[in-house]
């Protein structure tokens, strides 16, 4: 699978660290495997500041202000299963800004790398076509969201 993750923000945390973007590469790719996502499938995800968050959080969210995590699918792609081989192609491309998910995670006394996994984990689930509009759907979705992060914390990443 082919995981780009590309840091164009200028954030950094209470250490001066910028984003770990091997880290989410890694789960990028733990997600599209555990997703039984074929293996010659595409996926960008880019780090950005909240003006350009803001940008396309307006432009195609309709939506004022940043957000933490937005999703563009591409290929309409799907996930595999025991039955159904997955297609190969552009999963799409996710925008992540970790400025918004410091704020969030401190609000919510939560610790940001987790939060940023947990993103991540529901920026590909979008990607994917899982949405969290209607009950049934928030159900699925979470649950999903909680497993793979279950599996990805409790070490099970051998397809990272």
């Amino acid at each position: 699978m082919n995981v780009d993750v590309l840091d164009e923000s200028s954030w950094r945390d209470a250490d001066g660290d910028p984003v770990d973007v091997d880290t989410l590469t890694r789960l990028v790719r733990f997600t599209m495997s555990r997703m039984r996502l074929a293996p010659g499938t595409e996926v960008t995800m880019i780090v950005v500041d909240p003006d350009t968050m803001t940008q396309y959080n307006e432009k195609w969210m309709h939506k004022d202000g940043p957000t933490d995590v937005l999703s563009f699918p591409i290929d309409e792609l799907r996930p595999g299963s025991d039955d159904i081989e997955a297609e190969e192609g552009y999963l799409g491309d996710m925008l992540l800004c970790p400025e918004v998910a410091a704020k969030d995670a401190a609000a919510e006394g939560l610790e940001l790398g987790s939060h940023l996994e947990l993103l991540t984990v529901h920026g590909v689930l979008h990607l994917l076509g899982y949405d969290h509009a209607e009950p049934d759907e928030h159900r699925e979705m979470f649950g999903l969201q909680d497993r793979l992060l279950a599996l990805w914390r409790d070490g099970d990443r051998e397809d990272a």
